[in-house]
Formats: structure tokens, C-alpha cells, sequence
């Protein structure tokens, strides 16, 4: 299998990074971690019309380009590298996947070409207090009433919750799980912003009272639609995380050439070039891992959920090395709040925790392979 990029994909790529150094420096990074929403909404609308990148997994037939995981991929890997604020992961990958591999036609007509062109946002609610991303986890429940659906109870670290249109979310039902379809300003619905280490992700708690609900068709059980929307999911952060990663070691590469030691330097010190060189292979390897995913998932690979967790595994692991050497590297200035080094290790921190940490996902890919029993299968 080729793992390298096809010359299209490496323009879009290109592209996107000259599009995010005009629009999304640091200052303004810095300025939308304060901002009530979390990102800028004009902004999102002009990814959507101008570049078409919320809609690049979208059918042409929905108002999209057509593309696939890869393109995403890409786009997300980038996106990593600028620490975008904007809610590209929960709409573009979350919400989108979720319709998209759904059974329910009226939906998607519906949703996806305001979520293509960024005039809608969208996030799936799954976790609760437990923070677990498996069924046993979702206690959400759902009654119905008069022929509707009515949802009760609570969900948390929902990205981008406080500022979705909206909210796809996870309930159990009398038949197992279900994915329900919620209006973000559906009434009953209380949303609450949570103080998160990541400033640049936002999350949300969302409280449900009797709020009305459409339930999404499914191809069978919800939970096996949900399985295959966070498997997609991790695969596109890991491309997100190698972003981060790469752009991490390149500032510590950066300051080891111009950072003075004993008159020479600090780059050329053996200690440095070591650590530089084990973050380069940790980078590449998990760059392969990433891309080697994207393109199961782009084939429909059978092995895509064992790929998934790997690369999510071993991206998680490489976003959190860069960031840390590279706070090394820098010594004291790196552990400044003026000094964007924390800025990436905090989203390092917190995207190994998102859809499960690696010890998880190890677990996951033992099972997943037939090397451990699945506890559930009990």
C-alpha cells in the first residue's frame, strides 16, 4: 500500500496551511480562547464557502466535494499545526459521519448541506460522567410520548456543545442504543461550558429535561453506527495529532539552532540532537500510522477498527512526546505563558484522552485482533 499523498492532496494540504497562517496565528489562537463561542463564526463560514472544507466528505448530492477520510485527514493534520479554534472535529468529522453512515435519508437531506457550507454546527453527544466511550457507558434515556421522543438526563465533555445547532446524541432505549437528532436550542436542553486544560477545544455539559428528540434510522443496532463513527473519528484526530507533533518538533528544531550555549549553538550539543532525533522517528512513525489509517478508512478496510486504535494509540503517545521535548528544549521559556510550547502540549494532553487514551486502545486492539477476550462478549 502506498502511504504517500497523491499530488492533489498535497496541494489541498499546501494550501490549507497558507490559508490558516493568514487567519489563524497565534494572536488570534490567544484572542478566541477568550471569546464566549470558542472560534469565530465568520471565519468557519468562509472554510465552508470559500475552501468547501466542512463539506469535503459530503456527496456532491448534499452540497459537499465528495472527497473522503483522506482529504479530512489532511485538512486535520494541518489544522493541528495551527491549533485552529474551530469546531472542525465535532461537526466535519462527529456530526458528518454519523449522518453520513446512518440509515435515515430525510436527515441528511436535511443537515448536510448547512453543515457543508459552515452555516450549521454540529457535535455528537456521547459521554456522561464516566467518561467511557463504549454502550455500557451511555445512560441517557429516551420515553415515548404522543409519538414523540422525549430525552432525560445528563451528557458530558461534549465538544463543542455550548454552541452547536446540532446535537447529534446517544441514549439508551428499550432495544439497546439509539442516536437521536436534537435541536441545539430544543427546549429543555441546558448547556453548560466546562473548564477544560485545552482552551482551544471547547467542551460542554449538556442537561436534558423531556427535550424533544428525532431518532436517526439505523442498519440495525445505534451502537454499531456510533462504533463506526468513533473509529473514524479517532482515526481523523491521529492525523490531527501528527499536526501538532510535527509542528512541535519543528519550533524545537527551530530554537536549538538560534539558542546559545558556551558560545555555540544548543543544537549541536550530542543531548539534543539525540532527543530531536528520537522525536523525528516518533513524528514519522506515527505520521505513517496516521496515514496508513486514513487510507484504510478510505477503502472501507475490514481491519480499519484494529487500524484505528493503533494509530490513535501511537499518535497520542508521539503528540505527547513532541510536546514535552520540546518544552525541554526550550527550557525556561517554554514553561511561559507567553510562549506557545504549553499551547500545544495542553492539546497533546487532551486529544490522548479524547475517544479513549492509549492504554484503552491497546485493550481495544488486543481484543480487536482475537489476542484478549472481549469482556463484553461474556
Amino acid at each position: 500500500m502506498d502511504f504517500a499523498f497523491s499530488e492533489e492532496q498535497e496541494e489541498l494540504g499546501r494550501t490549507v496551511r497558507a490559508f490558516l497562517a493568514h487567519t489563524s496565528p497565534e494572536t488570534e489562537t490567544r484572542r478566541l480562547m477568550e471569546a464566549p463561542e470558542g472560534f469565530d463564526r465568520a471565519l468557519w463560514r468562509r472554510m465552508g464557502t470559500e475552501l468547501g472544507l466542512q463539506g469535503l466528505a459530503i456527496p456532491e448530492e448534499y452540497g459537499g466535494a465528495g472527497c473522503g477520510p483522506v482529504e479530512v485527514g489532511v485538512v486535520m493534520e494541518e489544522m493541528g499545526r495551527a491549533l485552529l479554534c474551530a469546531p472542525f472535529l465535532s461537526s466535519a468529522v462527529l456530526a458528518t459521519t454519523t449522518l453520513l453512515r446512518c440509515a435515515d435519508e430525510d436527515a441528511r437531506k436535511r443537515l448536510l448541506p448547512g453543515l457543508a457550507t459552515g452555516e450549521l454546527v454540529g457535535t455528537l453527544a456521547l459521554t456522561e460522567d464516566s467518561a467511557r466511550w463504549d454502550a455500557a457507558g451511555v445512560q441517557l434515556t429516551v420515553r415515548e410520548s404522543n409519538g414523540s421522543w422525549l430525552l432525560t438526563g445528563h451528557k458530558m465533555f461534549v465538544l463543542d456543545g455550548a454552541t452547536a445547532d446540532v446535537v447529534l446524541t446517544v441514549a439508551r432505549t428499550g432495544d439497546g442504543v439509539g442516536v437521536f437528532w436534537v435541536d441545539g436550542d430544543a427546549a429543555g436542553l441546558t448547556r453548560e461550558p466546562l473548564p477544560t486544560m485545552d482552551p482551544t477545544r471547547r467542551q460542554a455539559r449538556l442537561d436534558y429535561r423531556d427535550v424533544p428528540a428525532t431518532r436517526l434510522r439505523t442498519h440495525g443496532d445505534g451502537w454499531d453506527l456510533v462504533s463506526e463513527v468513533l473509529d473514524r473519528a479517532a482515526v481523523a484526530l491521529a492525523a490531527e495529532q501528527v499536526g501538532v507533533a510535527s509542528r512541535a518538533l519543528d519550533m524545537a528544531v527551530d530554537y536549538a539552532k538560534v539558542r546559545h550555549q558556551f558560545g555555540r549553538p544548543i543544537g549541536s550539543f550530542q543531548a539534543v540532537k539525540h532527543l530531536l532525533a528520537d522525536v523525528l522517528l516518533e513524528v514519522e512513525s506515527a505520521r505513517a500510522a496516521a496515514h496508513y489509517a486514513l487510507l484504510a478508512s478510505e477503502n472501507e478496510d475490514p481491519e480499519l477498527p484494529a487500524v484505528a486504535s493503533l494509530a490513535k494509540a501511537f499518535c497520542s503517545d508521539a503528540g505527547v512526546q513532541a510536546t514535552e521535548e520540546n518544552i525541554q528544549v526550550h527550557g525556561g521559556i517554554g514553561f511561559t505563558w507567553e510562549h506557545p510550547a504549553h499551547l500545544y502540549l495542553k492539546r497533546a494532553k487532551t486529544s490522548q484522552l479524547l475517544f479513549g487514551d492509549p492504554a484503552y486502545h491497546r485493550e481495544l486492539l488486543a481484543r480487536r485482533i482475537g489476542m484478549e477476550k472481549d469482556k463484553g462478549a461474556a
